[in-house]
């Protein structure tokens, strides 16, 4: 994959010019610049308008201990658009049209988090399979749940108030997970 993404960006630059002689060709050299510069001018507008709303979602927030209203990906979504915008070129434009509109936005969170998930869910079970290879115990995992159980839930996933029961039958814990074990000092030979 890394692979594809570097012959991609190789070939982008051949690709932008390629598509500039074609739209100078058909629509004329001085449209075409006018096309280019209002495109690098949208995305400066873009990029200070995404800039703006993330300062003040993060002031807000700061303000009120809350999380963003918006979350964080869309004025990441808002910004990489801006950028792609205000890079010259109609197929980074197109891109960064598809990040900036308020109606395909939806569509591509829903495909940016939907790919994070499985990626997050695949890095897990390669986890898991490195953890019972070494001979550790893969802990309780909360249905559903990609990050596992966590404090303050139990197995099924459901809030117990920040104290979680252990399965064991043993004292409750606060936070994280504990490693129950011992110590044992070991003496050097050499002094005996």
């Amino acid at each position: 994959m890394p692979l594809l993404t570097v012959l991609a960006l190789m070939a982008l630059p051949f690709l932008e010019v390629w598509l500039m002689i074609v739209v100078g060709g058909s629509i004329g050299v001085p449209w075409t610049l006018a096309a280019l510069v209002s495109l690098m001018v949208l995305g400066v507008a873009v990029l200070r308008r995404a800039g703006t709303k993330a300062f003040r979602d993060a002031d807000e927030a700061m303000r009120t201990g809350q999380q963003p209203r918006g979350g964080v990906l869309d004025p990441l979504m808002l910004m990489a658009g801006g950028i792609l915008l205000a890079i010259p070129g109609f197929l980074t434009a197109a891109l960064g049209l598809l990040l900036a509109l308020p109606f395909t936005r939806p569509l591509l969170r829903w495909v940016f988090v939907g790919w994070a998930e499985r990626r997050m869910r695949k890095m897990q079970d390669r986890m898991e399979e490195r953890m019972a290879d070494h001979g550790m115990r893969v802990p309780n995992q909360a249905p559903g749940s990609p990050f596992g159980a966590t404090a303050g839930s139990d197995p099924s996933g459901a809030r117990t108030g920040g104290r979680a029961e252990d399965p064991g039958g043993e004292a409750p814990h606060s936070r994280g997970r504990t490693i129950q074990g011992h110590f044992e000092p070991v003496e050097d030979e050499d002094k005996n």
